[in-house]
């Protein structure tokens, strides 16, 4: 069995952070999808595809890993780049402006 250790990306539908700090362990598909002919069910014979357990630290989730014998890569996070702009929507009115606000 194969696995992959990531921390998930926020949704891209909300801008919050949940669901963002823990750890996930994931196998990875052993057989490709199949798609049932009559009702066009999308179906697959591996049941571990099926399995995502949570973990609190990147240690625990590869500690159980070893412990079950599964060989885990780890998938590290990309980090987010700060919010360049400093000033919002204000700005635009401001009287300490640089030059004529215009549309």
């Amino acid at each position: 069995m194969t696995a992959r250790i990531f921390r998930p990306a926020k949704s891209a539908m909300s801008s919050g952070q949940a669901k963002t700090r823990d750890w996930v362990l994931e196998f990875v598909p052993d057989s490709a999808r199949e798609v049932d002919p009559l009702m066009g069910w999308t179906s697959s014979s591996d049941t571990q595809a099926q399995v995502r357990l949570r973990f609190a630290s990147k240690e625990a989730a590869l500690d159980y890993a070893k412990e079950h014998g599964i060989d885990a890569s780890v998938v590290e996070p990309k980090t987010r780049k700060p919010n360049v702009r400093t000033r919002g929507y204000g700005e635009n009115f401001a009287t300490d402006r640089r030059g004529a606000w215009t549309h």
